[in-house]
């Protein structure tokens, strides 16, 4: 019972817009990257856990009976976990506390969602269905409105200015078009970052994470089994959650998540480690003011901080704590119920060097922050090598 639970294998499908392929597919091209990484086969997995966060963008009721039959994994336990866009993180504690009571010595979980077979439109009126129905998204708020305010109560409260916000999208998509996997893989200046396409002030286009399909899938097992299936097993060394109000309007701060700073002292404290010693972190940028006040929340700058940091390419490769150098979801791409099981892959390949021309040099502990909605549920794991 005691017994460390360890990751043994990552796969990930591409993310982007993904014609012609169902969740099915995506699952099943994630799948098989895991199966070409390490010594397992399906039959050595005893169950599975698949988040998906949304069945209207695929049109699939029950979807995650599908991605079970398509992956192989029919007849042994499963379970379907949603938590808006932390479903993917979600799913990963599940499957952590599975292998803890002994359940299951072994467990894949898959992270799925397919977006694109709706328009924009459409899938953001989806998404804001994830904001209070009564309150919020009848009003015509959605998420971008949402972190659209949250900016401006940033600017107004730390100076935090549109340089700052566009110097975070500017990051993510330099480091997006070293993954060959990321949705858009392109560089974009400073420049035409600040003067893009305005979306929700003081947001412009390249603000703001994509609409995407993708999968990505990560094997966990106790660290006595490891062994059998890799010699690299990567440890989930600590593991917190935390969760806000529904509306947002009944917060008392709009420049921190409070689900945040309470998921990140609980995992530092089972972890037994603080925020310097974290070498790398994959943390939500849904849009740039979010990873502006993920840096903050986590511990990594000062309040009002994270935006001059940025600017300053303080979260670059070499700087003070390199932030989702995999592209993030800004320019990866955010397929909701993978997001987060994509970092925790990308986390794992950091801290086994395997990042090629991303790789964060000697990097031994890793950081995950995974956010649902505009902070009602959020995850924050640890991670290094056993």
């Amino acid at each position: 019972m005691d017994d460390d639970i360890v990751i043994v294998g990552g796969g990930q499908s591409k993310f982007g817009k993904r014609k012609g392929l169902g969740i099915r597919e995506l699952a099943f091209e994630a799948v098989s990257d895991l199966m070409n990484d390490f010594n397992m086969g399906i039959e050595d997995i005893d169950a599975s856990v698949i988040g998906i966060a949304g069945e209207e963008f695929s049109g699939q009721g029950a979807p995650a009976a599908v991605v079970v039959d398509e992956i192989g994994m029919v007849g042994k336990p499963t379970i379907r976990v949603e938590s808006a866009c932390a479903t993917g993180s979600a799913g990963i504690k599940t499957a952590y506390g599975w292998i803890k009571a002994g359940f299951y010595d072994t467990v894949m979980v898959v992270g799925v969602e397919k977006m694109t077979s709706v328009s924009s439109a459409r899938a953001t009126e989806l998404m804001a269905r994830a904001g209070d129905v009564r309150w919020e998204s009848p009003y015509g708020c959605s998420f971008p409105g949402y972190y659209a305010i949250m900016a401006s109560a940033h600017m107004k409260e730390y100076g935090t200015t549109k340089e700052m916000l566009s110097s975070v999208g500017v990051k993510a998509h330099h480091y997006g078009s070293l993954n060959p996997k990321a949705h858009i893989q392109k560089e974009v200046s400073l420049e035409e970052a600040v003067n893009s396409i305005p979306i929700a002030y003081p947001l412009n286009l390249y603000d703001c994470s994509l609409i995407s399909d993708g999968a990505a899938a990560v094997v966990l097992t106790k660290a006595s089994l490891a062994k059998k299936y890799t010699d690299s097993p990567v440890r989930i060394k600590g593991v917190g959650s935390g969760s806000d109000t529904m509306e947002i309007a009944h917060r008392k701060s709009l420049t921190s998540l409070s689900g945040a700073k309470e998921a990140a002292r609980r995992a530092y404290k089972m972890a037994g480690v603080t925020a310097k010693d974290i070498d790398v972190a994959e943390v939500h940028d849904c849009f740039t003011i979010a990873e502006i006040i993920a840096t903050e929340d986590l511990g990594f700058f000062e309040p009002g901080q994270g935006g001059p940091a940025a600017l300053d390419g303080q979260t670059y490769i070499g700087g003070k704590i390199p932030i989702n150098v995999d592209g993030g979801l800004k320019s990866k791409g955010h397929p909701l119920g993978a997001t987060g099981v994509s970092q925790a892959n990308e986390i794992r390949n950091q801290l086994l060097g395997k990042s090629y021309n991303r790789q964060v040099e000697g990097a031994k502990i890793g950081l995950s922050h995974n956010v649902g909605q505009s902070g009602q549920f959020v995850n924050v794991m640890i991670y290094d090598r056993v």
